[in-house]
């Protein structure tokens, strides 16, 4: 696929997919392409650069084992990491308790300061919160000492 920036006599501008640039020719030919804008059918090629679709994958990305990953089973190494990734929450966040739903708001909001809070929330108020546009996660805090 090929992908062009079109115009049309009146200045606007969009996109167009095409197979391959003979392609573009030959619809243009047939008075098929049309403005989405307005509906003209003077459509041009604007001055760009193709971007061309080969199809090729993404790279596959790795896990950057550290020296207390060796060896062990995946589900130790998901433990370590779930543990050292509460512990950034924990550390670095303020705890809110039942307020969060309200604080989360204030700080979407701009009522309050910004910053990382943690606390608790119905799923009836997380779903309140979504909705709202708010970014919120759920992230499950097991008991003190359970992960070691």
């Amino acid at each position: 696929m090929i992908v062009f920036d079109l115009q049309c006599r009146e200045g606007h501008r969009f996109e167009g997919w095409f197979a391959s640039a003979k392609e573009f020719g030959a619809q243009k030919k047939r008075g098929l392409l049309s403005c989405p804008s307005c509906g003209g059918t003077g459509i041009e090629r604007a001055l760009s650069a193709p971007r061309l679709n080969m199809g090729a994958q993404e790279p596959a990305r790795t896990v950057q084992k550290t020296p207390d990953m060796e060896g062990k089973d995946p589900f130790a190494i998901a433990q370590m990491l779930y543990s050292r990734m509460l512990d950034e929450v924990l550390t670095k966040s303020e705890d809110v308790g039942k307020r969060f739903p309200e604080e989360a708001r204030k700080i979407f909001y701009k009522e309050s300061p910004g910053r990382a809070i943690r606390g608790q929330a119905t799923a009836e108020e997380h779903d309140e919160l979504v909705d709202e546009g708010i970014p919120v996660a759920r992230f499950p805090v097991p008991p003190s000492g359970s992960l070691n």
